[in-house]
């Protein structure tokens, strides 16, 4: 199991479509950095995000992370996820495309909330076609053909069609 650090995105889409449980059975600790904290309790987030946040499992741990010199289009939450993730020598769940680039040029393996999906599925923790209709039903954007190459994926490792 890895040690992890997210950024509030994951988070967030994972609570929409009710796969947190997943997180804890794929990795050791979840860390989230105190600016995702504040990011996951604005008054404005979603009542699945509000309700996880107000009370956070044992699984996951809040810790500040020092500041790096990063690309200044990262957000608060993405720019301390990275610097913690170097810090611990950690994973690192990000969404964002700057985020996503700016961690894999510092040498950070990184997942989005398709790739825990993915993992999770491959894992059988839940259907990823399920998971993926009920993704698609949120305001999360994907390219279609990035869902059916993991699909795809999926169909292959358990030697079954796709179906139509």
């Amino acid at each position: 199991m890895t040690l992890v650090v997210a950024d509030s995105s994951p988070i967030s889409y994972l609570a929409l479509i009710d796969a947190l449980h997943i997180l804890p059975r794929l990795y050791t600790k979840v860390i989230l950095p105190h600016a995702v904290l504040q990011e996951l309790r604005h008054p404005h987030a979603p009542t699945p995000v509000q309700r996880w946040v107000a009370e956070l499992p044992e699984w996951v741990e809040v810790r500040e992370g020092k500041l790096l010199p990063l690309e200044t289009m990262l957000g608060p939450g993405e720019a301390e996820a990275i610097a913690l993730a170097c810090e611990l020598h950690a994973m690192v769940l990000l969404d964002e495309r700057a985020g996503r680039s700016e961690a894999k040029r510092l040498g950070l393996q990184v997942a989005g909330t398709v790739g825990v999906l993915e993992k999770a599925a491959a894992e059988r923790l839940l259907d990823l076609e399920d998971a993926f209709r009920r993704l698609q039903s949120t305001n999360f954007r994907i390219d279609p053909s990035y869902v059916r190459q993991a699909l795809a994926r999926d169909a292959a490792r358990r030697n079954r069609p796709l179906s139509p």
